[in-house]
C-alpha cells in the first residue's frame, strides 16, 4: 500500500472513529483543503486533513497490527502436524487431545487459543519422551 492509500485509509477511519457524518467530513475536508472528495487530495493535503482530525481528537492506533487469527491457525496447526510427525502419530491423537482438553471432536474445530493448549500438550508429551521439541 503506497502512502497516499496509506493516509487514505487514515483519513476514513478517523472519520468513523470520531463518528463524523458525512455532511460534517465533507465540511471538514472542504474546510481544511477546499476539495469535499478525499480521492483529490494530494499527499500534502491529506497530511492536513489528518493533522485537523488529530487536533479533533482522533488518535492513531501506534504499533502492528495482530496476527490474523487464520494464519495464526495455519502456524500452530503446523507445529501440531510436525508434532505428530515427529512422534509417529496420526490426526486421530491429536484429535483425541482435542476431546480430552476442550471437549471438542476435531483439531479442526478448535480456535487459536484451544490450538495453543494441544501444542503445549504435544510439547510436554515430546520432552517426557526425550524428543526434539
Amino acid at each position: 500500500m503506497n502512502n497516499r492509500n496509506q493516509q487514505l485509509s487514515k483519513i476514513h477511519i478517523a472519520k468513523k472513529d470520531l463518528a463524523l457524518d458525512d455532511d460534517t467530513y465533507r465540511a471538514l475536508l472542504s474546510r481544511v483543503t477546499g476539495k469535499s472528495s478525499a480521492k483529490d487530495l494530494s499527499p500534502l493535503e491529506a497530511a492536513k486533513v489528518l493533522r485537523e482530525l488529530e487536533r479533533l481528537g482522533w488518535k492513531p492506533k501506534q504499533g502492528r497490527a495482530k496476527p490474523q487469527p487464520v494464519q495464526d491457525r495455519a502456524k500452530l496447526v503446523g507445529k501440531i502436524g510436525a508434532f505428530l510427525a515427529e512422534a509417529n502419530r496420526t490426526w486421530e491423537y491429536a484429535d483425541a487431545l482435542a476431546i480430552k482438553l476442550h471437549k471438542v471432536e476435531k483439531v479442526d474445530w478448535l480456535n487459536p487459543e484451544q490450538l495453543r493448549g494441544v501444542v503445549a500438550a504435544l510439547a510436554y508429551d515430546a520432552k517426557r519422551h526425550g524428543r526434539r521439541q
